[in-house]
């Protein structure tokens, strides 16, 4: 009796033993370790590659935002902000109807079929608006200059980036809205678009956040 208490009581203090260890190593030794390593060799990306502007966090590198007019009485969808470059249709984005304690946005695609007569004219709209917006005089769109990415959304929604296609797109408009030539918002463009990653992966792509900040670093300068 009194050796199977001890060898209860021996394999108990061994397991607690063992618990007291591994929570130390698992759940503060390497959580330390690798934070450490993130913040030494990947700071910029360990804390959510934040892009600042005039020393403030204005947004994330990763993470897509809208150039939007105030809503007008009556509105229920804003009107772009056509000063500003715009980013790629956020159709599949939803509203927080849960917790309205606080404002949030519902990343998502639109989750609509190729073949789908609500995409399809989703499409058409967005592709009539992008010529429109983006016509100014002395310079005309054409539907077949229209890339894919300025009229379908991302599968987040959250798509930072547009393909140097629609920022060329949109540069005589930004001339004109700005007061800048058409060859300095070009050259804007052009400095601010990432080749394919390694050389080889992916296209080309333009962030538009940092373009914005570009943009608005040149209109204050001009």
């Amino acid at each position: 009796m009194n050796n199977s208490v001890t060898n209860t009581a021996r394999l108990l203090w061994a397991g607690l033993r063992a618990l007291l260890v591994l929570t130390v190593v698992t759940g503060v030794i390497y959580p330390l370790a690798v934070t450490g390593i993130a913040q030494a060799l990947f700071n910029n990306k360990a804390n959510g590659s934040e892009i600042k502007s005039d020393g403030k966090v204005v947004g994330s590198s990763l993470i897509g935002q809208s150039y939007n007019l105030p809503l007008k009485k009556g509105q229920e969808t804003p009107d772009p902000d056509l000063k500003w470059f715009q980013g790629r249709p956020q159709n599949g984005l939803g509203a927080n109807s849960v917790n309205t304690q606080y404002k949030l946005i519902l990343s998502g695609a639109t989750n609509l079929s190729a073949d789908s007569k609500v995409l399809v004219q989703q499409v058409k709209d967005a592709k009539a608006a992008v010529i429109k917006d983006n016509s100014v005089p002395g310079y005309t769109v054409k539907a077949s200059e229209v890339p894919a990415d300025a009229v379908t959304s991302s599968g987040s929604g959250l798509d930072p980036d547009i393909s140097p296609a629609y920022a060329d797109l949109q540069v005589h408009r930004i001339a004109e809205k700005n007061g800048l030539s058409v060859a300095q918002v070009q050259k804007l463009v052009d400095d601010h678009t990432d080749g394919r990653t390694l050389g080889f992966i992916g296209e080309p792509t333009v962030n538009v956040l940092e373009l914005n900040i570009a943009l608005k670093s040149l209109v204050t300068k001009s």
